[in-house]
């Protein structure tokens, strides 16, 4: 049983696959005293998905305690970024776990031995995608389950994530101002040209960015070499790190450049680095380039169902409807959504909370 897909929301690929627990994940009832444990295909696919950048949660009814306990000693329990124990709900739950990783409900997958707990997700969340207990050994093989392109971003996704829990624990203790805690991370920024070893993650980024994607646009591997080639065109590479440690590729940013205007044609960045304000750092950094190069900026937008939140960081960064003679120099944008924001830029101060280290793209 599957949700349907928005006709704004391309991406098709499995983000998070929530677990029951009983009887799915592993054989018998835990508290009905049985001696659960779990057989070598679900071990294999629980493997398997977590190698193709697949997060995994689990959505339970039962004692926390215990059955926390359990997944620890069968020595799986690190797999899962997310464990909602309890005796609420599944919906609930699943909710919960899709609110937290900020993913959209069509990119999550729950499996269920119980057709009536899988009946009550569906109802009340009908874009996830639920599957019964039986099937589960069968995942790997299934096309949603199957990502275009597996980076070593993704192999090392879940502890990325893990991480962000550490920070995101830490902040809700800091005793201080918001700067500061973020000046304690020791963030660390790079902005570089990307490079043909750089670009699967990129385009897996213009997959599976949709709230921090200008336009929605999904651009393929052989789009974006093509690009690399052409020396009107910037293809840049955002990596991020911190204490905690990298954080990886977060960001790919396509721009045209000219005498008279740089045309911005995509900037997707991360949602795990938004509270960063890893959008923002990019988007000032490249008005301060095309300042230094005496050029306009125009920045394509496309509303989709989820990006309001780019538009938001467009509008905080000075890009408006403004109608400028230098929209002549670029051809008519595709489609009739896609909207052209223009700034006449000035040199923008550096970021006072990222270590910032970049290319210069200006040429005086």
């Amino acid at each position: 049983m599957s949700g349907p897909l928005s006709p704004n929301e391309p991406i098709a690929t499995v983000k998070c696959v929530v677990w029951d627990l009983d009887n799915t994940l592993w054989k018998g009832t835990l508290l009905e005293g049985d001696d659960v444990a779990v057989d070598d295909q679900i071990h294999e696919t629980i493997v398997g998905l977590d190698s193709r950048g697949i997060l995994q949660a689990v959505a339970s009814k039962n004692d926390h305690g215990p059955a926390w306990q359990r997944l620890e000693d069968l020595g799986i329990a690190e797999y899962f970024v997310l464990a909602k124990i309890g005796w609420g709900p599944k919906s609930s739950s699943v909710r919960e776990i899709a609110d937290e990783l900020k993913f959209a409900h069509h990119t999550i997958a729950f499996v269920d031995d119980q057709p009536a707990e899988r009946a009550e997700v569906a109802f009340h969340l009908p874009e996830v995608r639920c599957y019964p207990a039986e099937s589960a050994p069968e995942l790997l093989r299934l096309p949603e389950f199957t990502p275009a392109t597996v980076t070593v971003d993704s192999r090392r996704r879940r502890q990325m994530y893990q991480a962000n829990a550490q920070r995101q624990a830490e902040q809700e203790s800091f005793d201080g101002p918001s700067e500061e805690f973020l000046r304690s991370l020791d963030l660390a920024m790079e902005i570089r040209r990307a490079t043909a070893d750089d670009l699967s993650r990129m385009e897996e980024l213009t997959l599976r960015t949709s709230q921090m994607n200008a336009t929605g646009v999904h651009y393929s591997d052989a789009d974006l070499r093509a690009l690399l080639d052409d020396a009107r065109h910037e293809v840049l590479a955002v990596t991020m790190s911190d204490r905690f440690g990298s954080h990886g590729a977060v960001g790919v940013a396509l721009v045209e450049t000219g005498p008279a205007v740089w045309h911005l044609k995509l900037l997707a960045t991360s949602c795990r680095v938004v509270s960063f304000g890893a959008g923002a750092t990019v988007l000032n950094w490249l008005v301060s380039q095309a300042a230094t190069a005496g050029s306009h900026l125009v920045a394509d937008f496309r509303p989709t169902a989820r990006n309001r939140v780019m538009e938001v960081a467009y509008r905080f960064a000075g890009f408006t409807d403004e109608l400028c003679a230098c929209l002549a120099e670029l051809p008519p944008p595709d489609g009739g959504q896609t909207q052209r924001l223009h700034i006449t830029p000035a040199p923008r101060p550096a970021p006072c909370t990222i270590r910032l280290t970049t290319v210069g793209l200006a040429t005086t």
